[in-house]
């Protein structure tokens, strides 16, 4: 990936982690967006990579994206590259002298560090590498434990575990700029979590949303299906004031059965609160509150900077509304008891998509994002399924896998006019605009594959960590 730029533009080389692949590109781009810089491939990029290079950027750009990506691990100023170690050296020698001088000083200290992608070296390997590399103008001191600079000589030896080649496919060379975020996903790990669920979210996939939906400090983010609060987590650690729904008394109330195992019911202190506290974020705490999606209670207005969520899919957790099967009777004058309580009613995937995008349009600032998960059936997916909204525009969409005939799609939207009655018409004439009824029958598709391959015995049935699967 690259921006144009002339020869002598600084160039910086970003090493990605080689897992949720298809998030990579919409994380670095909505993050780049947050700087006001835009992020173009170009025509020899390769996205299933795990190296990507850039320029036209500044360096505070690159650190900016660091501080906050968990689907990069590392990022380099780029002094060169090539497909052997001649082309390397070549490259090298082409770089500016003056870009290296500041790095390169006597009072300084430095290591070289060698990595190598789907490829282990013997230790005396990377020693010979390093060696290689002794024609650079380095004029400081080694130290292994705190140098002042750190550089990496990095190749990379394909995808494919089952045929490694001897050679690298490309080789680099570097200045360590910063570190990204991985950390967090160990950090925050649900299963260190104090409050939990059944299908509380992944934390790193919690990070990657709220990125997605480039959160940021002092937005006001609203999650409509709370659940125990994984993705309010994830926006305050970002330091944004958040907020969630959830029809679930229980889980809202963190009261009722544990989740976790060997415990049977939930603690005092047991709720989404008490997650933000655990992390230090409670102070961007708003409120979570006991509401149906189906019936929004907010006032009418642009509230929200985000809006960000995993609706139920009807598997580990059911899609249910309020309503009565019954027309509703006023009770008596004279009537003392506690008020109806509407009995619970199905919510059909399809109506789950309109309400989300509808309540989006209307409540989301202008340019604010709503990111959200869309259960699909594999077999009979098409880009059409995706819900649209005449006030939204579709900015990615991701796929990750479940299994052989599942999937999840990872939607993000940009609110970009404000609704006017015409759009209502617009939504529902337009076929373009009408959420696919086929959602409705994802419970059904998902057993009834999970069924077929039990009978075969070929494969166990799958599950995952998500807030409403």
């Amino acid at each position: 990936m690259a921006l144009h730029c002339g020869k002598t533009c600084r160039q910086y080389l970003l090493h990605l982690a080689h897992d949720s692949v298809d998030f990579r590109l919409p994380e670095l781009k909505a993050l780049l967006a947050l700087r006001g810089r835009q992020c173009d491939p170009s025509e020899a990029f390769r996205e299933k990579s795990p190296f990507w290079r850039l320029c036209g950027l500044l360096e505070e750009d690159v650190r900016s994206v660091m501080s906050r990506t968990v689907c990069g691990k590392s990022a380099f100023e780029l002094w060169g590259h090539g497909r052997t170690a001649a082309e390397l050296k070549s490259s090298l020698l082409e770089y500016p002298i003056e870009k290296m001088t500041p790095f390169l000083q006597e009072e300084s200290t430095y290591k070289i560090n060698v990595y190598t992608f789907n490829k282990t070296l013997l230790f005396k390997d990377r020693i010979e590498k390093i060696d290689a590399l002794g024609f650079l103008p380095f004029k400081g001191k080694v130290s292994l434990k705190d140098p002042d600079h750190i550089f990496c000589l990095l190749e990379d030896y394909g995808l494919d575990p089952n045929d490694i080649p001897e050679e690298p496919f490309h080789i680099y060379f570097g200045r360590w700029v910063a570190d990204g975020q991985r950390e967090l996903i160990r950090s925050h790990s649900v299963k260190k979590r104090h409050f939990i669920g059944n299908t509380s979210m992944d934390a790193g996939l919690s990070f990657i949303m709220a990125n997605h939906a480039k959160v940021k400090a002092h937005d006001l983010v609203y999650d409509p299906f709370v659940g125990t609060g994984s993705l309010l987590v994830a926006c305050s650690h970002f330091g944004a004031y958040v907020c969630g729904t959830d029809i679930d008394y229980n889980t809202i109330h963190g009261v009722g059965k544990a989740s976790r195992k060997n415990q049977k019911w939930r603690g005092p202190d047991e709720n989404i609160r008490a997650n933000l506290r655990q992390y230090g974020t409670e102070s961007f705490y708003v409120d979570v509150m006991v509401s149906d999606a189906s019936k929004p209670v907010w006032r009418k207005g642009a509230l929200f900077d985000a809006i960000i969520t995993d609706p139920p899919y009807g598997i580990r957790e059911s899609t249910r509304r309020t309503g009565s099967h019954k027309e509703i009777v006023s009770p008596p004058e004279d009537f003392s008891g506690e008020s109806h309580v509407p009995v619970s009613m199905a919510y059909h995937l399809s109506d789950i998509f309109a309400d989300l995008l509808n309540f989006a349009a209307h409540h989301l600032v202008m340019g604010g994002r709503l990111v959200y998960w869309l259960p699909i059936y594999r077999p009979e997916y098409c880009e059409e399924m995706v819900p649209l909204h005449p006030c939204l525009s579709v900015i990615s969409n991701c796929e990750q896998t479940l299994s052989s005939h599942t999937s999840r799609r990872l939607i993000t939207m940009e609110k970009i006019k404000e609704p006017e009655k015409s759009d209502v018409l617009a939504h529902l004439a337009d076929s373009r605009f009408s959420p696919y009824q086929g959602h409705n029958s994802f419970r059904e598709k998902y057993f009834s594959g999970i069924t077929k391959k039990n009978g075969k015995g070929s494969e166990r049935t799958a599950t995952t960590e998500s807030d409403g699967f």
